[in-house]
């Protein structure tokens, strides 16, 4: 056995396609959510969760290993000025644009008027304001998508970054102390206690909590497991050995194991990418731009308004086509001007560094 894959190495965290990674897991996630927009009311999957499930899956190993990273490189003021830099802006504009530029189309193009828009229920106002800090309770705005096969839902992506920002805070939180610094254990327990929340939620035992707690047991596990993985990686050094091995394991975990399957196979599913982000290159203007956020949350809308015009009509292939197309420019264009320019702007105050290890 080559005694390259079994020595210790530092991760190369300037060198890697996480980028593409990323973005190949944002287009998953339009890949899923085309059958249900086009009205097919399936979508591919396995184990019991479709494909979008998934990627948001992987979204969040990814996610737990480089925001650990980050939280243990800054302080804590930086690191939230970097975290809300990075999401809200985005976000808010994707609020913004739906309410006043989506929704009047698809408005008019199926009723072939505005009258009532801004004042029927869930108004835009309403829309944006209801929805400004992240946790989704409004997917309507009016009747402007209530003809549609998924009806009166303008972005079912959303909903998971009011969690991902939860999961931020943990680790915001968790970086205050030495010993989630120090000891790998500590990572290693929190993450064990996560997936024995997850089972006892799937088991119905709530303690009377909400959808929200369901949520959270759901994907805390996830990111949790990118923490540990980042903290191993640190102590002893990336081996490219575990992660051809954590391949397989973590593919017979997933596909079955019933409800936590996933949860147990997360450290090995977040090396798995961690290698093959070693080995497989990315185009140079993907590894400078990273799209994969803005593609993530404006596929939904652009769907939806694809079948308006007709794109779903030649078939979900064609349709796939046309909403990746339109999506890829709306990311792009949400990554040159507002994603890149507020993360500069956020990262030109002077970030005070933290050694790794206490």
């Amino acid at each position: 056995m080559s005694a390259d894959l079994t020595t210790p190495r530092e991760f190369p965290f300037r060198s890697n396609s996480l980028n593409l990674f990323r973005l190949i897991l944002a287009f998953l996630v339009l890949v899923a959510h085309a059958f249900y927009t086009a009205g097919l009311n399936w979508a591919p999957g396995f184990n019991g969760e479709n494909l979008g499930g998934w990627a948001v899956i992987g979204f969040f190993v990814i996610s737990g290993f480089l925001i650990t990273r980050s939280r243990l490189r800054t302080d804590a003021g930086t690191f939230l000025v970097h975290r809300i830099a990075r999401i809200m802006p985005a976000f808010l504009v994707c609020l913004v644009l739906t309410a006043a530029v989506f929704g009047p189309i698809a408005q008019f193009a199926t009723t072939g008027t505005l009258a009532g828009y801004l004042t029927t229920p869930t108004t835009p106002l309403e829309y944006i304001w209801g929805n400004l800090f992240l946790h989704i309770d409004h997917y309507a705005i009016g009747s402007s998508l209530s003809t549609l096969p998924y009806p009166d839902a303008w972005n079912g992506s959303l909903w998971t970054l009011y969690f991902e920002f939860i999961c931020y805070l943990v680790v915001w939180v968790l970086g205050a102390f030495a010993i989630f610094r120090r000891s790998v254990l500590l990572a290693l327990g929190l993450w064990i206690g996560a997936v024995a929340v997850r089972a006892a939620t799937a088991a119905g035992l709530s303690g009377g909590l909400d959808g929200d707690f369901d949520l959270l047991a759901r994907l805390l596990p996830y990111f949790l497991a990118g923490s540990l993985v980042y903290l191993v990686v640190q102590r002893w050094g990336f081996v490219p050995l575990v992660g051809i091995l954590s391949i397989p394991v973590a593919a017979v975990l997933m596909v079955f194991v019933p409800i936590l399957g996933g949860p147990l196979a997360a450290p090995l599913l977040c090396y798995a990418l961690l290698y093959l982000s070693t080995v497989v290159p990315q185009p140079e203007w993907i590894a400078r731009n990273d799209i994969s956020y803005g593609f993530y949350i404006y596929a939904w809308p652009m769907q939806q308004l694809v079948y308006i015009f007709g794109g779903a009509q030649f078939g979900v292939l064609v349709y796939l086509l046309i909403t990746t197309a339109v999506t890829a420019l709306l990311a792009m264009a949400s990554w040159f001007v507002i994603e890149r320019p507020v993360m500069r702007l956020a990262r030109h105050r002077p970030a005070k560094m933290v050694p790794a290890q206490a």
